[in-house]
């Protein structure tokens, strides 16, 4: 069942990730456009700022997708020097302290975006763009990130509960580097 959901989970994550990124990529022929018509003393205008909001939702976004596919950095100077179980454990406590954070950050974005829809907040910039336009998206990039990292702590729970600890490493595990090499 926990194998299941992460499958799922990713499958999810990898429509998301092509959404994301072909967004992004939209961003970069607008700035390369954008580029191309200063050569002619010609711009869009405004190119500067909404590459940064577009940074800003890739990044709330796309942490879900790296953490599925374990493309976050962790340090395992200890888990590597150790097997099954207690490797497992290592991995789950780096699950949990990190699903604490983004919660935590998840949580604290929130006023931010709700005082910008509150006070009709605007961007202090030519284009005086409405900040929840892009506060909002931002911020549910973030509970996804909280919703999946919580699922996948989760899942990994289970797992070990249910004494299937060496399940835990093909979702929650990290690869060393050397094993990346080969």
């Amino acid at each position: 069942m926990e194998l299941a959901l992460i499958n799922k989970l990713r499958k999810l994550n990898r429509i998301v990730a092509l959404i994301v990124g072909i967004g992004l990529l939209g961003m970069a022929t607008f700035v390369v456009a954008d580029i191309a018509l200063r050569q002619i003393h010609a711009s869009f205008g405004g190119t500067e700022e909404l590459a940064g909001y577009a940074m800003a939702l890739v990044s709330s976004w796309g942490m879900a997708y790296a953490l599925l596919e374990l493309g976050h950095i962790r340090i395992d100077l200890l888990r590597a020097r150790t097997q099954g179980m207690l490797r497992a454990l290592f991995d789950v406590f780096s699950m949990i302290v990190m699903t604490g954070v983004i919660a935590t950050i998840a949580v604290k974005c929130w006023p931010v975006v709700a005082r910008a829809v509150e006070n009709g907040s605007r961007a202090n910039t030519p284009l005086a763009t409405p900040l929840a336009w892009v506060q909002i998206p931002w911020f549910a990039g973030w509970i996804w990130f909280a919703t999946m990292a919580s699922l996948v702590t989760l899942a990994a729970i289970s797992l070990m509960l249910r004494g299937q600890a060496s399940k835990t490493e093909t979702f929650i595990g990290a690869f060393a580097e050397q094993d990346s090499l080969k």
